[in-house]
């Protein structure tokens, strides 16, 4: 089994700064990537940011410029350094990873989630 732990949430004015730190335990084979979405009330949730055990990266047009992901794959953690935070970022951030719990197998884990508030 495959959990993930979040850290890093809370409340910042517009423009300020957060970041959130997720990490992988468990019985893990390898890690194929992880990433973060986001949920705002009454609002589906969006792909934030991803990137893969080699290090390639994509992000929302919404927080390209701004956000920014990484990651240690030695501590199976990734990691993303939100700046010049707007209000409409306000959400509930859930990590993500697709993982080998086995060889063979790749499944979809997600974090308990994490809220982050930008007042203005």
């Amino acid at each position: 089994q495959v959990q993930l732990v979040e850290s890093g949430g809370g409340l910042v004015q517009a423009g300020g700064s957060l970041r959130l730190s997720c990490a992988a335990s468990g019985s893990i084979f390898g890690i194929n990537a992880m990433g973060w979405y986001r949920q705002a009330p009454g609002k589906q949730r969006e792909l934030v940011a991803t990137i893969t055990n080699g290090g390639s990266t994509n992000y929302a047009d919404s927080v390209k410029g701004r956000f920014t992901i990484s990651r240690d794959n030695a501590k199976n953690t990734v990691y993303l350094q939100m700046n010049s935070l707007k209000p409409e970022d306000t959400a509930v951030y859930y990590c993500t990873t697709n993982a080998r719990p086995r060889a063979g197998v790749s499944l979809d884990y997600w974090g308990q989630g994490n809220q982050v508030t930008v007042s203005s």
